[in-house]
This record gives C-alpha cells, sequence and structure tokens, in this order.
C-alpha cells in the first residue's frame, strides 16, 4: 500500500531542494558575471522555473515507491561561461553552487533535528529524515563527473584535452545521458548513492556528538 503522506512529503521536499539547487547556480553565475539565467527568468525561487517533468518529478516518486534512495535534478540553467569571471574555475564554482547548497541543506537540517530532541514521531521523522536524505542524494548524484551532472564541470577543469573532447561529446546528449545511466545501472547507482548518504549521516552524528 502507498504511504500517501511519505509521497507528499518527498514530493514537496524535492521541489524545494531543487529550486534551491538550481536558484544557487542562477546566483553564482550571475555573481560571477553572467546574466543569461537572469535574462531566461532562472534567477528566482519559484519552483516551477526550474521543474523538469523526469528529473525533478517522476524520477523521485518513482524511488520513493520502489523503497530506493532518492536523487533527481532539475532543467539545467543556462549560462555563458565566456561571461564568468576566473574562466574554467569560475564555471567549476557555477556547477558546484547547487550540490553544496544541497549538502549545507542536509548538514544544517540534522543540526536542527538533534538540537530540538532527536523528535522521531511518524511525521516529525518522515520530514527531517526525507529533508536530510534526498539533499544528500541530490547532491552525491550531481556530483558524479559524468555530462551533464555538475560534477563534469569540475572534471573538465582538471582532464586533459581528448577527454574534454568526449565529455563536450556527451553533454550534447543532455537528459538522455541521465536516462540511460539509470536504466543501465540503476540498482548500482542506488546502492552506491544509499552508503555515500550513510556515510555522510555518520559523520553528520559523530560532527553534533552522537
Amino acid at each position: 500500500m502507498v504511504n500517501v503522506l511519505y509521497i507528499v512529503i518527498v514530493i514537496s521536499v524535492v521541489l524545494v531542494s531543487m529550486t534551491f539547487h538550481e536558484a544557487m547556480h542562477a546566483f553564482a553565475g550571475y555573481w560571477l558575471g553572467d546574466d543569461t539565467a537572469k535574462l531566461q527568468g532562472r534567477l528566482t525561487l519559484n519552483p516551477f522555473k526550474h521543474l523538469d517533468p523526469f528529473l525533478s518529478v517522476l524520477l523521485p516518486i518513482t524511488l520513493a515507491l520502489i523503497g530506493a534512495p532518492i536523487f533527481g535534478g532539475a532543467k539545467p540553467v543556462p549560462f555563458n561561461p565566456k561571461n564568468v569571471k576566473w574562466g574554467e574555475w569560475g564555471v567549476a564554482i557555477v556547477a558546484l553552487a547547487g550540490p553544496i547548497t544541497n549538502f549545507l541543506i542536509a548538514f544544517i537540517c540534522f543540526g536542527i533535528w538533534v538540537a530540538i530532541g532527536l523528535p522521531n514521531t511518524d511525521i516529525t521523522g518522515k520530514i527531517f529524515g526525507s529533508i536530510i536524505s534526498i539533499n544528500l542524494g541530490f547532491f552525491i548524484f550531481n556530483i558524479i563527473p559524468i555530462p551533464p551532472l555538475d560534477g563534469s564541470r569540475v572534471l573538465y577543469v582538471l582532464a586533459p584535452e581528448f577527454v574534454r573532447r568526449g565529455m563536450d561529446a556527451l553533454e550534447r546528449f543532455g537528459t538522455t545521458i541521465i536516462f540511460l545511466l539509470i536504466l543501465l545501472t540503476g540498482s548500482s547507482v542506488g546502492v552506491f548513492i544509499s552508503s555515500v548518504i550513510t556515510f555522510f549521516i555518520n559523520i553528520f552524528a559523530k560532527f553534533f556528538g552522537l
């Protein structure tokens, strides 16, 4: 039987989390000198400006229904690398702004949960658990260094030219690459993300003295 409350919580957390993720890409790009996102209406916390039907809705709900670790994404925020300060390192900063935001949300909410006494009633436990695990899932999934995920931008800065050419070729296929990645290696990706989520939760627990 589907837990309707859990699905509602998941959808709400995903929408807020992916909105902050994409908005921080946009704000980072704007801060570094590029106004492309602003001109296209993406410098906003309006979730409907960032929504991707597959990555933001269908994928997270499907994962929630099958009991897998939840991750996802949104429409990539457009930016012009030529306008960004500090060249390729500036582009890497724009890319990292999103997943780092998710990591900080998870960390801060874990701290709040500890501060208020780790309440674990059905609704409180589900809300805090979902915020922490979903944001960690977003962070981990998006730093995988495969185009068009954010981690590829960091790899691009460090990679030799022949690797960059290959990444440029993959980038053109956008969401199709992500779909194939999940379709072909879904269970492996899920196990990997679940393991890393557990690792970070243990780190958080130690940090807050649990």
